[in-house]
Formats: C-alpha cells, structure tokens, sequence
C-alpha cells in the first residue's frame, strides 16, 4: 500500500509544480533621483514681500481668502502676510508648507503625490508637510528660500505660489 500512496504523491507534485505561478521578473530599481539644488544667500526682506504681494493678487483674482509665508534656506521667516477672513489655521500651516520646501529644497506638492503613492514613511519626517503649496524659490540655481500658501484646497494653494514665483523678476 506505501508504495502505492508514493507512486500518487510522486505523480500528482509535477502537476501541482506546473499550475504554480512563475516568480514575478525582477523590478529594476528606480532611477536615482536628480540632486536638489544647492542652498543660496538667504531672499532678503524687499524681494519677501513683493513675493508676497504678488501671491495676494494672485489669489484676490480668483476670489481666494489665504496667509502667505516667505522664509530663507534655514526655514526661519523672512516675511508673512495674511488675506483678511482667511481661516486662522491657514496661517501656521503656510508657515509649515515654506519651512518644509526649503528645508527639503523640493515642492510640498511632490511630498503629497509621493505620500499618494504610499510612501507612508513620509509622516514620520519631523517638518516634512506633504501637502502642496510650498514651493523653494530658486535663483541663479540655489535655493534661496521658499513661499508657502494656504487657505484653500493644496492645489489652488500650490497655484497660487507657483503663480506669484512664475511672475518675480529674474526667474
């Protein structure tokens, strides 16, 4: 009888062998990503807050209530400026999204799409805000500081910082 049972076993495994699913290809690994920029002078105080002003019309054109904050490289705030009835949480979280963008030298906005596709880890980052709307400011190359916005969905704010920056002499 053992002998039988074997002679099954033995016949029946390059069935079982054969309906398996092949191991998946190997994955190439992902590019290296390109580097960030280099740190800069710090943005002085006149260029802040014409930033600014360029972000409040910006944003009074498309009927948007928001706080603006221009910091330098380090994060520290060079200039802040606030819409009248915006919400009042609006204004540390623009401070947190220009913080965020200088200190990592990369768009708020690549955060939260990153964070999408489920780089969970990203919560764990003490100062890292993954949410759009802040946005370094480069000049000549180097990071000189960053603008963030807030007060509407992330991506009306990112548009908002994108379109203030997209408008400042020099760039």
């Amino acid at each position: 009888m053992k002998p039988l049972i074997l002679a099954v076993a033995l016949l029946a495994t390059p069935a079982a062998a054969q309906n398996q699913t092949p191991p998946a290809a190997p994955v190439a690994p992902a590019a290296p990503a390109a580097p960030a920029p280099p740190y800069g002078a710090p943005i002085g105080l006149e260029a802040a807050q014409a930033l600014i002003d360029r972000a409040i019309a910006a944003a009074s054109a498309r009927g948007f209530r928001m706080a603006f904050a221009v910091v330098e490289p380090s994060g520290t705030l060079v200039a802040f400026g606030r819409m009248d009835d915006v919400q009042y949480g609006s204004i540390a979280v623009s401070q947190a999204k220009a913080r965020s963008a200088a200190l990592f030298r990369t768009a708020t906005s690549v955060s939260e799409e990153r964070l999408a596709g489920g780089r969970m880890a990203l919560l764990a980052i003490d100062g890292m805000i993954p949410v759009a709307g802040g946005v370094p400011i480069v000049v000549d190359g180097r990071v000189i500081g960053a603008i963030g916005v807030s007060g509407a969905s992330s991506a009306q704010d990112d548009e908002i910082a994108r379109a203030a920056l997209a408008t400042a002499p020099g760039r």
